[in-house]
């Protein structure tokens, strides 16, 4: 395959598959937000929660998450949403983000599995990353390790009594948030279906970003590109992954027939376009729900609610 510069590449983007992309990932926020707004609703039953309230929320922590990084953005999310939801605390609300990744975490390990078994993601790279320890240092003193372990089961029960008297109110407001668990049909249909029809449309996003870059459109290169993603999450350091996305594509498109330049014009182009596109739909749904568009002011807020006594 020819190689050309990633300037000419983006200049050769397809419209219209790229408008189909940002509809599909635009489509995918709607139905996460539904998720949540369910699992907040049966955290809270009586506040009743309005979707137009989550959506809102939602689509601001998504933009902001795509400019800072370690999911920042879910602190404005969670913000957002206390101010609209009777009772709410934060405990509870960052609880239900916990819940809304269930499913995620299961998808995505599958995928990881399904990239290792197809030998993309080799075994023997991956195990080789995973740190190891050297219990010699232990086996040779072992006087002063059960001393140490001594020392740390009194700390252990001392901290289990101490955390029992002292934070009992706060891990029950944490559990609160785990509330839609307990009713498996709610749960199913309120949180496992939207998620679902919501993973169809990433992977959908990814197929016409895919096609819109010129690169070889198949289900199989699009969940390549999720895995990519999924992994970039990983390692949150920059924001929307920028950097590590990168590197990835290039490592598990290895043996495809495909340019270096083609496969970072589709990554760059395609991490620009969300970005824009997140940060168009953040901005505004935070001028709507917070009157302000500073996002320091937002954190600053929440930091100082967080800080009172629950």
């Amino acid at each position: 395959m020819r190689l050309r510069s990633s300037s000419s590449t983006l200049a050769d983007v397809k419209w219209s598959a790229l408008g189909l992309a940002l509809a599909c990932h635009m489509i995918k926020l709607l139905f996460r937000a539904r998720a949540w707004q369910n699992i907040v609703r049966a955290a809270y039953p009586e506040s009743r929660l309005k979707y137009r309230s989550a959506l809102g929320a939602y689509v601001a922590g998504v933009g902001v998450n795509s400019v800072l990084p370690a999911r920042g953005g879910d602190v404005i999310k969670v913000y957002l949403v206390k101010h609209r939801t009777e009772g709410a605390t934060y405990p509870t609300l960052a609880s239900t983000l916990v819940v809304e990744t269930i499913f995620d975490f299961f998808v995505a390990g599958a995928l990881m599995v399904w990239a290792l078994s197809i030998g993309v993601l080799p075994t023997h790279q991956v195990y080789s990353r995973i740190p190891t320890v050297d219990w010699k240092f232990f086996l040779l003193h072992e006087r002063a390790t059960l001393i140490g372990l001594g020392l740390l089961a009194v700390a252990g029960v001392v901290g289990f009594f101490w955390a029992r008297i002292h934070v009992e109110k706060f891990w029950s407001r944490v559990r609160l948030g785990f509330a839609i668990l307990g009713d498996r049909r709610r749960f199913t249909i309120g949180v496992l279906v939207p998620q679902t029809i919501s993973w169809g449309f990433r992977i959908a996003t990814l197929y016409f970003f895919l096609q819109a870059f010129g690169v070889h459109a198949s289900i199989h290169n699009a969940l390549l590109a999720q895995v990519v993603d999924s992994l970039a999450t990983l390692f949150p350091a920059t924001p929307g992954g920028a950097g590590t996305k990168q590197g990835l594509i290039v490592f598990l498109f290895r043996g495809q027939a495909i340019s270096k330049a083609l496969l970072l014009a589709f990554s760059v182009g395609m991490n620009i376009a969300i970005t824009v596109a997140n940060l168009l739909l953040g901005f505004i749904a935070i001028g709507l729900m917070a009157k302000t568009l500073s996002f320091k002011n937002l954190r600053q807020r929440s930091r100082a609610e967080q800080e009172q006594p629950v």
